[in-house]
């Protein structure tokens, strides 16, 4: 799966010039594909690159190129990992080129957990703004993330019927710094999957709750965003 990855920015540079310099054959042949990587080694080829492969075109002198690197760089340097994330990237990078609203926003959110007998229940309310309409859903799952994550898509299937088959199929927690105890952040990746194609996002809190909300959040923004262009492509 990471034969035709590419990831330093002298390294994908000379791949936008001339692929076959890295690559020894077309990766279509072998039922494989290009993938471009973006981590704090990242240069504008490695952003050109990413952003064509949704849609966009760009060059590496397209103005807003150079703000997503800084502004990627920044998240990396401050505990996010963008390797194994290609949906919070690319979400990130739809934003700065298009500018346009999010298809949702979580206006307020709660998680709770209390004992019953001898088990413990998980619960977790959401409110959802989609345009001008608001959605409140309530939510039990097997843990707080588990809980908020049917709330979260309980509340948007309405406006988003694609997102029923939207499912997390991993959750990897990892402390970023260790040595402020339970004060330490905490970096949240999540994968996730529509049955045809996965795809992965992350979040970074002290809170890991709240970083497991971003990275849900960019887990169905890009499920849309997917969809988006899925719907493009068959159009033309």
């Amino acid at each position: 799966s990471a034969a035709f990855s590419h990831k330093g920015g002298t390294h994908v540079n000379a791949v936008q010039k001339v692929m076959r310099s890295y690559e020894h054959i077309d990766p279509a042949r072998v039922g494989n594909s290009r993938h471009v990587l973006i981590s704090d080694l990242a240069g504008r080829s490695n952003i050109v690159l990413k952003a064509r492969e949704l849609g966009f075109d760009v060059t590496n002198q397209t103005p807003e190129v150079r703000e997503m690197l800084t502004r990627i760089k920044d998240l990396e340097h401050r505990g996010y990992e963008f390797e194994a994330a290609d949906g919070s990237l690319a979400v990130l990078i739809r934003k700065a080129l298009t500018h346009a609203p999010p298809p949702f926003v979580v206006d307020a959110y709660h998680v709770s957990v209390r004992r019953d007998g001898t088990s413990s229940v998980c619960e977790a309310i959401v409110k959802v703004r989609v345009g001008d309409q608001s959605e409140h859903r309530v939510a039990e799952g097997d843990g707080p993330v588990n809980a908020l994550d049917a709330a979260l898509r309980a509340a948007l299937v309405r406006s988003y019927k694609q997102l029923e088959h939207v499912h997390l199929t991993d959750y990897k927690v990892r402390i970023l710094d260790s040595t402020r105890g339970t004060a330490a952040r905490t970096r949240v990746l999540i994968e996730s999957s529509d049955g045809t194609s996965e795809w992965g996002t992350v979040g970074v809190h002290s809170n890991i709750v709240e970083a497991s909300l971003q990275a849900l959040v960019d887990s169905l923004e890009y499920a849309l965003l997917k969809h988006t262009a899925s719907d493009a492509t068959d159009r033309k």
